[in-house]
């Protein structure tokens, strides 16, 4: 006798001392004697049990709640068997609670029973958890309802199976210490809405969980049947050849056919199919005994009394192998036993997978923590790292796969060469003379100065024929009562406005250009700041198309406006004349001398040297308009909307990644949460 059953042994002897002499005794007596016996028996399965048994129990429990069985097996009791072998009866006896019962296939998740015991005059209360739901009741009479509408909500409506753990955990000063696992009854033929592989499913199911070497597998085995032949037990032989795993529990033993009994008791005996953990022999209560109500307290007093009155089975009660209050006994005594020894073995395996996952999970990039606070700053500092990126590359510090600023210096001078084209040279200008001067010109090369080639250039140049041509459309059909030959600024004014109008286009095209560059170097950013992140990376790249949109508006706005302001025609007189002087190859040309280009022929020149001005206006003001606008507002604007992100956004929305290596590290760093935790719990138990 071990300190686990010592205390109820003694219980036990004293009430069947007391039952032993109630044949004896007259009604009025015997009436008291069995109300003390009820006394012994109330809660018999739910007596006090060592100090010691709880904190294991509880350990096993609380390092479950971290997710460990994810990545290793704990110690814990299956139980299995057949449908309709009892195995319904044998738990609700055990925890006091009636559960789903019936023909066909009952238990369609596995169900682990939690059974806390409490101390005397505390409420009785359970909890039910699965999936994400968690519900807490306190009468009994619900549990049947709560563990049945999890069942369908995990496996769907109908007799279907599901791998899903329901928890269901029941605290009560009646209940021993013990947590097992409920498997579905094993099923060899589908009734109708099963699937016809559902013998399999089942199978595997059971296999899943009886094969660890951490659990102990209880089978339920009806005493009217031939046990060589139980799926059941054949199951956990497969897993456990020598049975140093498995408790075989005999039910129904008032359904035992006469001359039978003694082949049960070689089988209780061990002599049949020899088990470590042997046999235990259970009576609970039959239909007919629930259909008449009768207390689970009734019914284990029925059972004392049917063995201590059987013939043949008698002498079970007193090898502590009958009886309900026996085995919830020894399935906390095989249960803390087995958790003490797996211990040592269990801290081993705990700090081996958490070196092996430290060290792969070191070979992966730093991915979001896993604690919403933490989280949060994550964010901040990504977003923040952007931000950095995206104002480096304004200031030319970051360099993509290609250099922004040498595209945008690229693209500004093919801009700056346009207008230069605009201005034509003196070697197009030979080009696009008539025949007669082209040869006439070339004949005499060596007679003609510089100031001579220039002037041929500006005679036979486009600028040089839009001026004639003006100028005769003014005395066409403008000129009134002035005599031909005087000077008119609204033919100067008509020449610029016209050549300006031109380079509108090449404008706007020159910003689109600029901004398909920008927008690509920002988004090039974003790929590499937030890849494996598809809501930044949307995000992001929803913001920047409609920024760079917004962006490239005001600078077509602004661009018009500088066009619009270019019809004006002005510049500073110094700035003209110094210009003037430049670029005819004249000199002398200044506010005090100037009636000399005050006439017609003159026009070619000095529209030349107006243009120059807006030339050099244009090249100078398109680019810095484009670069203001396009590049450092648009990346103003873009850092402050991806910081409202923080403000307000779901964390775990933003943060969520969907590439093979982040879900990789998310596993491995779980994976580390839930083996610390459990380390930890496992150290402060040592």
């Amino acid at each position: 006798m071990n300190f686990f059953t010592e205390m109820e042994h003694q219980d036990m002897i004293s009430c069947e001392e007391l039952e032993s002499s109630l044949d004896s005794l007259e009604e009025p007596s015997k009436v008291l004697l069995n109300e003390e016996c009820n006394k012994h028996m109330e809660g018999e399965f739910h007596t006090h049990l060592d100090e010691r048994v709880r904190p294991y129990i509880d350990l096993i429990d609380s390092m479950r709640l971290t997710g460990i069985e994810k990545d290793l097996a704990l110690p814990s009791i299956a139980v299995i068997g057949d449908q309709s072998s009892g195995k319904s009866s044998v738990l609700e006896a055990l925890s006091g609670v009636a559960l789903p019962r019936g023909s066909g296939i009952v238990t369609r998740c596995p169900l682990e029973l939690k059974l806390r015991k409490l101390k005397g005059g505390v409420q009785w209360r359970a909890v039910i958890s699965y999936r994400e739901e968690s519900a807490e009741f306190f009468d009994p009479m619900q549990v049947e309802q709560y563990v049945k509408k999890a069942q369908n909500e995990l496996a769907g409506e109908g007799v279907g199976i599901c791998e899903e753990l329901i928890s269901l955990e029941i605290s009560s000063p009646d209940v021993c210490d013990l947590s097992l696992i409920d498997l579905p009854g094993i099923a060899r033929v589908p009734v109708r809405g099963q699937p016809d592989n559902i013998a399999d499913q089942i199978r595997s199911l059971i296999l899943k969980v009886i094969s660890k070497g951490e659990t102990i597998n209880l089978v339920i085995v009806p005493c009217n049947v031939d046990i060589a032949t139980t799926e059941a037990l054949k199951m956990a032989q497969e897993v456990d050849p020598e049975g140093k795993r498995t408790l075989a529990i005999l039910t129904k033993p008032d359904l035992v056919d006469k001359g039978t009994e003694k082949s049960v008791l070689d089988i209780v005996h061990n002599k049949v199919i020899p088990l470590s953990k042997g046999y235990l022999i259970v009576k609970c209560r039959g239909q007919q005994q629930i259909n008449d109500r009768i207390s689970l307290t009734e019914a284990s007093r029925i059972e004392r009394d049917f063995f201590r009155r059987h013939e043949y089975f008698s002498s079970l009660l007193y090898e502590d192998k009958a009886t309900i209050q026996c085995l919830a006994n020894k399935l906390t005594q095989d249960l803390v036993d087995h958790i003490r020894k797996s211990l040592p073995l269990l801290s081993e395996q705990i700090k081996k997978q958490l070196w092996d996952t430290k060290k792969e999970l070191g070979t992966y990039d730093v991915g979001p923590p896993l604690d919403l606070q933490n989280r949060r700053t994550y964010l901040i500092e990504i977003l923040s790292h952007f931000n950095e990126k995206i104002n480096r590359l304004c200031l030319g510090e970051v360099v993509n796969q290609e250099n922004l600023f040498v595209l945008l210096r690229t693209e500004f001078k093919k801009w700056k060469d346009h207008l230069d084209n605009s201005k034509d040279t003196c070697t197009q200008s030979l080009y696009n003379m008539p025949d007669s001067d082209h040869l006439f010109l070339t004949k005499n090369i060596e007679l003609i100065d510089s100031i001579d080639l220039i002037k041929c250039s500006l005679y036979f140049s486009p600028v040089y024929k839009t001026v004639n041509e003006v100028v005769s459309e003014y005395d066409l059909k403008h000129r009134g009562r002035e005599l031909l030959g005087f000077s008119d600024y609204n033919v100067f004014e008509m020449v610029v406005q016209r050549l300006v109008v031109q380079l509108k286009s090449s404008a706007i095209e020159t910003l689109q250009i600029i901004r398909g560059m920008v927008q690509s170097q920002f988004s090039d950013i974003a790929n590499v700041c937030f890849n494996g992140y598809p809501f930044l990376l949307c995000v992001s790249s929803n913001k920047i198309d409609n920024i760079e949109s917004k962006q490239q508006a005001k600078v077509e706005e602004r661009i018009m406006e500088q066009f619009e302001m270019e019809q004006l025609v002005y510049t500073q007189d110094g700035i003209y004349f110094k210009t003037l002087n430049e670029t005819t190859g004249f000199s002398g040309a200044s506010e005090d001398n100037f009636a000399g280009y005050d006439c017609r022929s003159k026009y070619p020149q000095m529209l030349q040297a107006y243009y120059e001005i807006v030339v050099q206006r244009l090249a100078d003001q398109v680019p810095m308009l484009i670069r203001f606008f396009m590049l450092k507002q648009s990346a103003k604007v873009l850092c402050t909307e991806m910081l409202k992100l923080i403000d307000g956004g779901n964390v775990n929305e933003i943060l969520r990644e969907e590439t093979e290596s982040s879900r990789r590290r998310a596993e491995m760093q779980n994976r580390i949460e839930r083996l610390s935790a459990a380390q930890d719990k496992l150290n402060n138990f040592i």
